[in-house]
């Protein structure tokens, strides 16, 4: 696949983009790591390096308590410092706004640093996405770079398609929505008993957003599925790439992965399955599967 070896800008991100590293490098994308503490050590969130996903996950069943970081405004002007003195402009996009205060770090880390570097330009996007969402976006940049757009070009493509990215997703295990208070101890138990599985959304302002209370695994299944046939670019006739990401529930993603290439046999190859990275995985636990494709507008 070709890189970026002959543009004059560089693609960044968060890890919170939850593609593998090689994923990554493969596609010359830039990353600064968020941070994790578990049972009180700290930790980078490198993509599976220092602690695999498996084990993490397994690690909060065992009761192991969890806490998440941004980067602070410091590693943001490392990050961006180091591109610039490679000389080449800079388009960085943030997790959501509605999740994470990364945006903020972000942008004050690039006021700071376009100070030295005057003739570089740095833009900094909020991707209102979030997981490998985020990662879609991150792609299909990579895409377009590769095809030759110009910085200028990528970044308003970026600010003008974000919403035409949908994140949809289900969890089959709420235990760590009640824990992080996001479900009622009383809520999450009635669901629990009546084996519901929410299904949720990335609304338009980058909120996780509840949709709809589903009974059972095999119809929520269903259901994410037909939200792809509403809402995906072309419907049944969708050529675009689609990713999953998991918290350790692979056959569940890929239940979801094979609904998806049966229904829609004009799809970019097969689906991509992903890990639900540590950063996100801190708040959703084990038991989340998460749809990505490009679609309508997001509006609400």
């Amino acid at each position: 696949m070709s890189t970026s070896t002959n543009t004059n800008y560089f693609l960044s991100s968060c890890s919170t983009a939850d593609l593998s590293k090689e994923q990554f490098e493969s596609r010359d994308i830039r990353y600064l790591c968020f941070h994790f503490s578990l049972d009180g050590v700290e930790y980078e969130d490198d993509l599976g390096q220092s602690i695999p996903f498996d084990e993490f996950y397994q690690r909060m069943v065992d009761g192991e308590m969890t806490k998440t970081s941004q980067p602070s405004v410091e590693q943001y002007v490392e990050h961006f410092t180091k591109m610039l003195e490679e000389g080449k402009d800079i388009l960085h996009l943030t997790l959501s706004t509605g999740i994470s205060g990364a945006y903020n770090s972000a942008t004050v880390a690039r006021d700071l640093v376009s100070a030295q570097y005057p003739d570089r330009k740095i833009v900094v996007i909020d991707s209102l996405a979030a997981s490998s969402g985020q990662g879609l976006l991150m792609w299909k940049l990579a895409d377009l770079r590769d095809e030759g757009m110009g910085f200028d070009e990528i970044c308003a493509w970026a600010e003008e398609h974000r919403l035409n990215l949908h994140h949809w997703f289900f969890t089959t295990d709420l235990t760590f929505f009640i824990r992080g208070g996001r479900v009622s101890k009383t809520a999450g138990t009635v669901a629990q008993v009546l084996n519901i599985c929410p299904l949720l959304n990335v609304d338009y302002q980058g909120h996780l957003t509840p949709r709809e209370k589903i009974r059972t695994k095999k119809r929520v299944i269903k259901t994410i599925v037909q939200r792809m046939v509403e809402h995906a670019e072309d419907g049944l006739d969708y050529s675009g790439k689609c990713f999953i990401s998991n918290s350790a529930c692979h056959d569940d993603a890929r239940a979801v992965a094979d609904l998806i290439e049966k229904t829609f046999p004009k799809l970019d190859g097969k689906v991509v399955i992903n890990s639900v990275g540590t950063t996100i995985g801190s708040h959703t636990g084990p038991g989340t599967v998460a749809l990505f494709f490009w679609g309508d507008k997001r509006v609400d």
